[in-house]
C-alpha cells in the first residue's frame, strides 16, 4: 500500500492567547491523527468553531502567533520521501508551498488584491514562484491556465470588485493550482455564495483534482458539498476527529451520534419534515468538558461519556469512530494532559 502523500502523527496546534491578564489555551488541534492519500479529495467537516481552519493552518505548516504546534508532527510525502514540514526552516517551508501544496483560504478578497488587475496579482505571483519568467511568458502562461480551466481571459484585465464572489473563488482557485501543486487545500470555498453558484465552484474543484491527478482536502460545514465532492470524510468536533470514513458509509451508516445529526440536519427533495440540528452549543475549545467532549449535547450519553475521553473503534473497512456507544472504544490519550 503506497504512503499517504500527507499525514499528521499526534497532532497538537493550541493558540496561546491572554485574556484580560489571564493566560488562556485554546485547544484548536488536539492529538489529530490522519493519512490523506494521492488522488483523493478527502473532506472535513463539523460546525463552525471545532478547529477546522486551524487544523488546515497545521496541514500547511503556517503556525503563526497565537496559534503554536504544541506537539505531534506534520509528515509530507515528496519524491517518495517523508518530510517532516513541522521541523523545516522558513525558506524550506516556503520552497514547498504552491509548488507541492498550495493553500485557498476562506474569502477570496484575502488573497486578491484589491487595487491590482487580476493579470497583475498572477503576474507577481509567477515572477516570485518561477525563476527567470518574464511578465510576457507569466501572462501567456495565466491565459493559458484560465483558458484550460473554462474561465474567460478576460478576468485578467479585472479588478477583483468587478467580479461576482463566484468568478472571485474561481479565479483564486485556478491561481492555487497554477503550478500544478501535489496537495491543495481548500478552506470553506462555497461559503456566502448562492447554490447556483457553489455547483460551479464544486465543479472547478473537481475539475481541477481529475486535470491534475493531485490531492485536494476540503473544508466546509456544508454536508451537501462533501457527498458531491469528497471521497472520504472525516468529522471535527472540540478540535478532535471523532469519525472518519469514506463518504458513501458516512452518510449510509453514521456511528458517532454527532455525525448522525450533521446528516439528519439536511433538507432532502419531497420531505418537508422539520429537520433536526445538533441541541445545544459547541464547547469553548478554552474549557473543554471532562471525558468525552460531545457528552453534553448527546442524548445517548453515559455516565462513562462524563468520565473518559473515548478512544477508536474500527467499525468497518477505512472506518473508524471515537464513541463509548459503540461498546469497546479504548481509553484515549487525555486531550487536556
Amino acid at each position: 500500500m503506497p504512503a499517504p502523500i500527507l499525514r499528521t502523527e499526534k497532532l497538537k496546534a493550541f493558540y496561546q492567547l491572554d485574556v484580560q491578564g489571564i493566560p488562556t489555551t485554546v485547544r484548536a488541534v488536539d492529538n489529530v491523527q490522519i493519512a490523506v492519500e494521492e488522488n483523493e479529495v478527502y473532506g472535513i467537516a463539523g460546525e463552525s468553531g471545532c478547529g477546522k481552519t486551524s487544523l488546515l493552518k497545521a496541514l500547511y505548516a503556517a503556525f503563526e502567533p497565537p496559534l503554536r504546534l504544541v506537539g505531534g508532527r506534520v509528515v509530507y510525502t515528496v519524491d517518495g520521501k517523508d518530510v517532516e514540514v513541522t521541523a523545516l526552516g522558513p525558506e524550506e517551508r516556503r520552497s514547498l508551498r504552491w509548488r507541492f501544496i498550495s493553500y485557498v483560504p476562506q474569502g477570496s478578497m484575502s488573497v486578491l488584491n484589491p487595487v491590482s488587475r487580476i493579470r497583475r496579482t498572477y503576474r507577481d505571483f509567477l515572477e516570485s514562484h518561477l525563476t527567470g519568467e518574464t511578465r510576457e511568458h507569466a501572462f501567456r502562461r495565466a491565459k493559458d491556465h484560465l483558458a484550460a480551466l473554462g474561465l474567460p481571459k478576460s478576468v485578467l484585465d479585472a479588478y477583483p470588485h468587478q467580479l461576482s464572489g463566484g468568478m472571485r473563488q474561481r479565479v483564486t482557485i485556478a491561481l492555487a493550482a497554477i503550478l500544478h501543486p501535489r496537495v491543495m487545500i481548500a478552506d470553506e470555498p462555497t461559503t456566502a455564495l448562492d447554490v447556483v453558484v457553489q455547483r460551479g465552484v464544486v465543479q472547478l474543484l473537481k475539475s481541477v483534482q481529475l486535470g491534475l491527478r493531485n490531492t485536494i482536502i476540503l473544508v466546509t460545514h456544508d454536508m451537501g458539498v462533501h457527498a458531491n465532492v469528497s471521497d472520504r470524510i472525516c468529522i471535527m468536533y472540540a478540535g478532535r476527529i471523532v469519525e472518519e470514513a469514506p463518504t458513501a458509509d458516512i452518510f449510509g451508516n453514521p456511528r458517532h451520534p454527532y455525525t448522525r445529526y450533521l446528516i439528519n440536519s439536511l433538507p432532502r427533495f419531497g420531505d418537508r419534515s422539520r429537520r433536526e440540528g445538533v441541541p445545544g452549543a459547541p464547547p469553548a475549545l478554552s474549557r473543554l468538558p471532562p471525558g468525552c467532549p460531545f457528552h453534553p449535547r448527546c442524548p445517548h450519553a453515559r455516565r462513562v461519556c462524563a468520565e473518559k475521553n473515548p478512544g477508536y473503534t474500527v467499525v468497518g473497512r477505512s472506518h473508524r469512530a471515537a464513541c463509548w456507544l459503540l461498546g469497546d472504544a479504548g481509553d484515549a490519550e487525555d486531550p487536556r494532559g
